[in-house]
């Protein structure tokens, strides 16, 4: 890359930057609003750095061209880190301020005493942004309001994507909006118009947001809880403003008003446009939504049988319900299926909600398949991580072709069908290059993660564990087996940042960013 291309990178940097910075700015009102006007010279301040970067960088490269297909994988790649560091800020910042006792803060208490080591704020921040949701609190009961809230935000705007956001709000139409929206993992377009594109993506998020929030509340969550878990819920990442996650309010409706929640977050966002503008047969008809369907229910039934099978939640006495009440083995039936589905949505959505014990209860082919659904995930085009269901229907369908081939004459002409489209044999090879590569490097550096955790943290960790655990930061999930904490081990650490930097990214930008640090940017001739 020549230097006028790392200025065109610095350019869309610092209009990323800036758009950023409406974030701890806006987060003010929410200080005001509890009380807590302590921390309102922390968010200023968190606020006011990347805005003076993002204008420097935006300004002093202003005038260089739009960026191009290598320009935009390093921008996403970069952008998306940047974003992580300055949103460490008000962790930082905020413990900083309580434990000096400034501006009339409360005493540091032990939760936000982790934020004052700098590692754990940016591991609290990447995990936010990337939607992955595994935490550095100890009690998230005790945060102070702001930071509930910074870090319910941060996955909220994360789940549709931070060049979304920069997108919508600096309208800049042309192939430089197209190029930066297709490199942070999204291709498929609901208008013509990439601006208009994100801004219905954000319109419909908006929707369903104000509608998880309400579900929830009449399930009879608390309206600030439940406005919390409907953002992390729909952007399927998982933080939680109460301390044991879901299992806090042990409520089968609560349970079962997040499911669909979860679910929602789980649909690439062209679909849920068709279904509002009332093509609901289109919308079924998706192939990724049908596997939804089909892997999801294969899933849930799977983990039912497994923990019924093992007695885990074998009942003790009757068992409400929805107002039915259960006894004996209709009610180890219900119990089991209650943890199942919402667990195992949880984890294939890679919403990372938790209403089990699963690191001590569960039995390893529970938690081997509930990592099969980490790794997975669901929907191309959602808010969900993971390899995707879309490559796996890729893989899976493309393999059944080349092998059927070979009972074919080598002068036959045969199609391959992918949901709505009719691929060429080119075609089909680039696709399935793709998917191949995209699955190979998701298991490499699953791999690689697993083998720093089985060095570095407790031996009492079984190998399942291990697994689990990583899987559920590269896949962007959250669920945990007990392994995350203040307490890890730093290599685990900073592991676990780079798992979750490439999962929310697709791997491929962040590679190509790499790679470009350390062997120079400039394209190779031969």
């Amino acid at each position: 890359m020549s230097t006028r291309g790392l200025a065109v990178v610095g350019r869309d940097l610092g209009r990323i930057l800036q758009v950023y910075a409406v974030m701890p700015a806006a987060t003010i009102a929410v200080a005001f609003v509890w009380g807590e006007f302590y921390a309102a010279p922390a968010l200023l301040a968190s606020a006011a750095l990347p805005l003076a970067v993002g204008y420097g960088l935006s300004e002093r490269y202003a005038d260089v061209t739009e960026p191009g297909k290598l320009h935009g994988m390093v921008i996403a790649a970069s952008g998306w880190f940047l974003v992580a560091v300055f949103g460490a800020l008000p962790f930082l910042l905020l413990a900083a301020t309580m434990h000096a006792g400034l501006f009339g803060a409360p005493a540091l208490n032990d939760t936000v005493a982790a934020f004052r080591h700098p590692l754990n704020a940016l591991f609290e921040s990447m995990s936010g942004f990337t939607g992955t949701g595994l935490t550095m609190t100890v009690h998230e009961d005790r945060l102070p309001r702001v930071l509930q809230w910074w870090r319910s935000f941060m996955e909220w705007v994360g789940g549709v994507g931070v060049i979304v956001l920069t997108t919508a709000i600096l309208a800049r139409p042309g192939s430089g909006s197209l190029t930066l929206y297709e490199s942070e993992a999204r291709s498929e377009k609901i208008h013509p118009s990439i601006v208009s594109t994100v801004r219905t993506i954000w319109w419909i998020f908006l929707l369903f947001t104000f509608l998880s929030v309400c579900v929830l509340w009449l399930a009879g969550m608390p309206l600030w809880e439940a406005l919390n878990h409907a953002m992390t819920g729909l952007a399927t990442g998982g933080f939680s403003v109460t301390d044991n996650s879901i299992a806090t309010y042990d409520s089968v409706a609560i349970d079962f008003a997040l499911v669909p929640i979860m679910l929602l977050g789980s649909i690439a966002f062209p679909v849920h446009y068709l279904a509002l503008q009332g093509h609901l047969g289109d919308a079924l008809d998706d192939l990724q939504t049908r596997w939804i369907v089909g892997f999801f229910g294969l899933g849930t039934l799977a983990l039912t049988a497994l923990l019924y099978a093992n007695g885990v939640y074998a009942a003790t006495g009757p068992v409400s319900a929805l107002g039915v009440s259960l006894t004996g083995t209709g009610a180890t039936v219900f119990q089991s299926f209650r943890y199942a589905i919402f667990q195992f949505v949880s984890a294939a959505s890679c919403a990372g909600f938790q209403t089990a014990a699963i690191g001590t209860q569960w039995s390893a082919g529970a938690h081997l398949l509930v990592s099969l659904g980490m790794v997975v995930g669901a929907a191309a085009g959602s808010t969900a991580g993971g390899i995707k269901l879309v490559r796996v229907a890729t893989l899976l369908k493309g393999a059944a072709f080349r092998i059927a081939g070979v009972f074919y004459p080598r002068s036959a002409v045969r199609s391959f069908r992918l949901d709505d489209r009719t691929l060429t044999s080119d075609e089909l090879a680039r696709e399935f290059e793709e998917a191949a590569i995209i699955t190979l490097l998701w298991f490499v550096f699953l791999g690689f993660g697993a083998a720093v955790l089985l060095l570095t943290v407790d031996s009492s960790f079984t190998l399942e564990n291990v697994l689990f655990e990583v899987a559920s930061t590269q896949g962007n999930v959250g669920l945990s087996a007990g392994i995350t904490g203040p307490e890890m081990p730093t290599p685990a650490k900073v592991v676990f940042l780079f798992n979750m930097w490439i999962g929310r990214l697709e791997i491929v930008p962040v590679l190509v960013t790499l790679r470009g640090l350390f062997y120079g940017f400039g394209v190779r001739r031969r």
